[in-house]
């Protein structure tokens, strides 16, 4: 009797759904870089004048007839009484700028740190305006980038780094620490590294590149919030869902939160749905409220703070779920059999 060689055995890779599901990860990898290229050159595309919020003094006349010329899609105009009314409205970040006019000059008022892009498009505005009536302009800006960094760009650098400041550390801790039993463990690093690095980067924009002003340990702190906030989500997402979760929550930050954060170009330069959305995003949260203490002596950082607490309570909640479902699937950790009643 003849031996038969038995077939070989047909492997997961050369089966007969590997084609479908080779088509289905390329597809779903270029659906993934274009998704980049959207979240990325779109805001910059569509970037521009929304609602730029403005105030305008002088003769009322004259005042409410470029309000009326001005206001619409670009411009939110506001007439104010005097100057020292406009001027302080600068200051506390209720307009972008304003235009002060008298017979034979307007004085623009800018705050540079707060929104660059809406102060070049302001000062190129008032120049016009300038031009068309044959007067001199002169730009005043009260709240200039620090001398040392004066277009602003150690400032606009910090978004990257921080949304990396919250993937790494969720990454390393969840490598050293796995399972159940480094849930602590991991929750005591995340915190303790916000801290340190809230400290170290605000200590290198302030004194190192000179980015920053303002009280050193109040921007540290706001800066430790942001990076909790992005570090305690991703460990949640990850003691919830495994590295699918906490790779889900990276795309999220860096497709949206980054592109969306108004960080280089103030809260006024993308559409304001998109803009809205940006800044209940960590990345928008943080970059406003760093630059609510660093420029403006926290005016204005309370909405931001808050939406960051919330994102350090989901991660939380998170980690609350992931600890319960882990008990309650441990062995011996269902109920005892019930006993049977003797006879």
């Amino acid at each position: 009797m003849s031996e038969h060689t038995p077939p070989p055995a047909r492997t997961d890779d050369d089966g007969p759904g590997t084609p479908r599901k080779l088509v289905a990860v390329l597809l779903g990898l270029t659906a993934v870089v274009v998704l980049m290229l959207c979240a990325f050159a779109l805001p910059s595309v569509n970037g521009g004048p929304h609602r730029i919020p403005v105030g305008v003094t002088g003769p009322r006349p004259a005042a409410q007839a470029l309000q009326e010329k001005l206001d619409g899609p670009e411009w939110d105009v506001t007439v104010y009484g005097g100057l020292p009314a406009l001027t302080s409205a600068v200051e506390e970040r209720e307009i972008a700028g304003g235009l002060a006019l008298t017979a034979d000059r307007i004085d623009l008022y800018t705050a540079t740190a707060g929104a660059p892009t809406a102060t070049g498009a302001l000062t190129a505005l008032g120049n016009s305006v300038a031009d068309r009536q044959r007067i001199p302009a002169a730009v005043h800006d009260l709240v200039p980038y620090p001398e040392d960094d004066p277009r602003g760009a150690g400032f606009a650098a910090a978004g990257l780094p921080l949304i990396f400041g919250g993937i790494f550390p969720a990454v390393v801790l969840t490598r050293l620490f796995p399972g159940h039993a480094g849930l602590r463990t991991r929750f005591a690093g995340v915190v303790l590294f916000s801290l340190l690095a809230g400290a170290a980067v605000t200590a290198f924009l302030q004194y190192g590149t000179g980015s920053l002003d303002g009280s050193y340990w109040i921007t540290a702190l706001a800066l430790s919030l942001g990076m909790a906030a992005l570090s305690m989500t991703f460990i949640g997402l990850e003691a919830l869902a495994g590295f699918a979760g906490l790779g889900a929550g990276a795309a999220v930050m860096m497709l949206l939160g980054n592109p969306l954060s108004g960080l280089g170009s103030g809260p006024y330069w993308l559409p304001s749905g998109w803009a809205a959305f940006g800044q209940l995003l960590p990345p928008g949260a943080s970059g406003s409220l760093l630059r609510a203490n660093a420029f403006f002596d926290g005016t204005g950082a309370t909405g931001p703070a808050l939406v960051l607490a919330g994102w350090v309570a989901v991660g939380l909640v998170l980690l609350l779920i992931a600890d319960r479902r882990n008990r309650s699937t441990r062995p011996g950790a269902s109920a005892a059999e019930p006993r049977t009643a003797a006879a």
